[in-house]
């Protein structure tokens, strides 16, 4: 039997049900199939090479190792995870730089006004290596996370703030964070092979100083019930973060996280798959595979960070694959929302929405070029469901 018999039969034998995000948390359900975008088909690419539905449009908002328009600051290289933040009179879009600390690694800000404008860049963090994913607190600071062995979290300050790092939260490859203002956890994500699902729990909730690192146990299978244990050394060392819990559940290649209503999404690079992970009933399963996308072929592939709408949809960017970002909507369909033409040596990065909803930034993090220094920031702004 092949992967993707298989798989299908697994995912029968747990239920197979069709039903919405909503519903997933009783019931395990079906992965997402293919369907038309509620936004309609992609028309001809725009300027910037960009294909969008109707009623969508992009912009360049920065490009690495040039000055951000109206301001006197030089865009980072390799643009990688973001996040939108609030600032009171407008917001601000923060982002990774996937660089070692000698060519510029850290994290860098650009704030806009209620318009959409552009008011000011400049740097929230420096001297680190690989900073890649990461994710926005309820306290609006960003947590920048370094991809390297005993890489640690690094919780900045775009409103103001020095950068500080949190060691509390583990030494290990670290990917994306995805905050939990319910159970007031913070879930880590792991880009390794073998890597493993975390949550951080704070010993005071906004204070991320000190705290207990925990680590997802389960079975082999794509779905059934977990817990969380302990970890009992999280600085890594000697024995590695992920290899100190038995039947911690083993993940192949974690990227982008994203939690919302009692669930966290995550993807899986190494075998393009995204998870669920239902909080109130502590079961997991598959809310996408592109091994079981019947039929074929799947229009999602090289997954990457993620993020979702107000309405519910959730957004996941393409490394690699056809630079694509895909949508996964709450009645279980999957579908093309935008295509970039002309960069197949990038990827694409850091997707987030402003708090209304109405405008989606995200990166090509080697643009044209294919080279770390060619990275490109963009705003697409259109009639996003909210």
């Amino acid at each position: 039997m092949d992967r993707r018999t298989l798989l299908r039969a697994t995912v029968a034998g747990a239920g197979g049900l069709v039903l919405p995000f909503t519903a997933w948390s009783t019931a395990y359900a079906a992965p997402a199939q293919s369907a038309a975008s509620p936004y309609g088909p992609l028309q001809a690419a725009d300027a910037n090479g960009i294909q969008l539905p109707a009623g969508f449009t992009s912009q360049v908002i920065a490009r690495s190792g040039q000055v951000v328009p109206g301001t006197s600051y030089v865009w980072h290289s390799a643009p990688d995870g973001g996040a939108v933040i609030p600032n009171g009179s407008g917001w601000i879009y923060v982002s990774n730089a996937e660089t070692s600390a000698t060519s510029g690694g850290g994290a860098s800000m650009i704030s806009f006004n209620s318009s959409g404008q552009i008011t000011g860049a400049s740097r929230i963090l420096s001297g680190t290596n690989n900073n890649c994913a990461g994710g926005k607190t309820p306290w609006n600071t960003w947590l920048s996370c370094e991809e390297i062995s005993l890489g640690r979290v690094w919780e900045t300050y775009p409103l103001g703030g020095a950068a500080v790092a949190r060691p509390a939260m583990g030494r290990f490859k670290h990917e994306a964070a995805a905050a939990d203002p319910v159970r007031k956890v913070i879930y880590l994500t792991e880009d390794e092979t073998d890597g493993r699902f975390y949550r951080f729990v704070p010993t005071t909730w906004g204070d991320l100083s000190a705290g207990t690192l925990q680590v997802l146990v389960a079975g082999t299978a794509t779905s059934g019930t977990f817990t969380w244990a302990t970890v009992p050394d999280p600085d890594g060392s000697p024995t590695v973060t992920r290899r100190q819990v038995s039947g911690a559940k083993v993940f192949n290649g974690g990227e982008g996280c994203h939690y919302a209503n009692d669930t966290v999404w995550f993807t899986t690079k190494g075998d393009n798959r995204v998870w669920q992970v239902n909080l109130a009933n502590n079961t997991y399963e598959l809310a996408y595979d592109d091994n079981l996308v019947n039929p074929g072929p799947a229009p999602l592939t090289g997954v990457d960070n993620v993020t979702g709408s107000t309405f519910g949809d959730l957004y996941v960017a393409e490394d690699g694959g056809n630079m694509e970002i895909c949508m996964i909507t709450p009645d279980d369909k999957i579908s093309v929302f935008l295509r970039i033409n002309g960069q197949s040596s990038s990827e694409i990065t850091g997707p987030a929405f402003t708090p209304a909803g109405d405008r989606l930034y995200f990166s090509s993090q080697r643009g044209t070029t294919g080279s770390s220094s060619g990275g490109i920031t963009y705003c697409v702004t259109g009639p996003f469901r909210t």
